[in-house]
């Protein structure tokens, strides 16, 4: 077990990529906080899985676009498992949407998540791994943080953002035995881009701009990077931005 003993907080983990690390993470050994933003009916079922397969989790709910809900989680979070060791930083959200259809709202909800969040919830994290002697905090990113997309400039924005924060955080906190990285998937199964993977061709389409052929991957194929970046095996490991997209970004 990679992360036996350690505590670790997974944002957006009642469901997709998130449940999918939270899972994991709780077969490697860690005492996983599973935080939904609303549904907390959904974190406790993810919870219970990690329970019944041996492992130990408890479901949190917080709004982590806003500033207080973050220090409140890491507090009960706190409380409840002791000082925390991984912050996986993976609550997001997008709308496709052109430049000229985007208000101000759609602007602010997804920035506000993506990546205002994961800076607070960074914050909010930080005396305590500072306490503890180190820490490991990932945001999980988006190919879309490095490469442009049509209709997604406010998203596209916010995980660039979530980028060059790791970079900055970085050079802020690694002295202090504190890893900050990303990981960044590309193309993913997950229920919030179900609608567009029903378009016709839409996923073929996919395909044929990845190298390997898949259009979208299996989110459990992440699961094995996050473990790494969370793990002792990353110690060395300062201002990375982890790619798994299937070869995309190589073209």
């Amino acid at each position: 077990m990679r992360l036996k003993g350690k505590v670790a907080i997974v944002t957006g983990s009642s469901r997709g990529i998130g449940a999918c690390i939270a899972r994991r993470y709780g077969k490697e050994g860690a005492r996983v906080a599973v935080v939904a933003h609303t549904n907390l009916d959904k974190a406790e079922a993810v919870a219970g899985e990690i329970i019944a397969a041996g492992g130990e989790a408890k479901a949190f709910q917080a709004d982590v676009a806003q500033v207080s809900e973050c220090d409140r989680l890491v507090g009960e979070v706190e409380a409840a498992f002791g000082g925390t060791d991984i912050l996986v930083n993976n609550a997001g959200i997008f709308f496709a949407t052109t430049i000229e259809e985007t208000t101000e709202e759609i602007w602010n909800t997804q920035v506000d998540l993506n990546m205002k969040g994961s800076f607070f919830m960074a914050r909010a994290v930080v005396p305590g791994m500072k306490a503890k002697g180190g820490g490991k905090i990932i945001n999980v990113t988006s190919i879309a943080g490095v490469r442009g997309f049509p209709n997604s400039g406010a998203y596209c924005s916010s995980k660039g953002g979530q980028v060059n924060m790791v970079n900055a955080l970085c050079l802020e906190l690694a002295k202090d035995g504190i890893n900050v990285n990303s990981l960044a998937p590309g193309n993913i199964k997950t229920d919030m881009n179900a609608p567009y993977r029903a378009e016709p061709g839409y996923d073929e389409h996919q395909a044929s701009l990845t190298p390997t052929g898949i259009g979208h991957m299996d989110p459990e194929e992440l699961t094995g990077a996050a473990v790494f970046l969370a793990s002792s095996d990353a110690d060395q490991v300062h201002g990375a931005n982890l790619l798994v997209d299937g070869g995309w970004s190589a073209w």
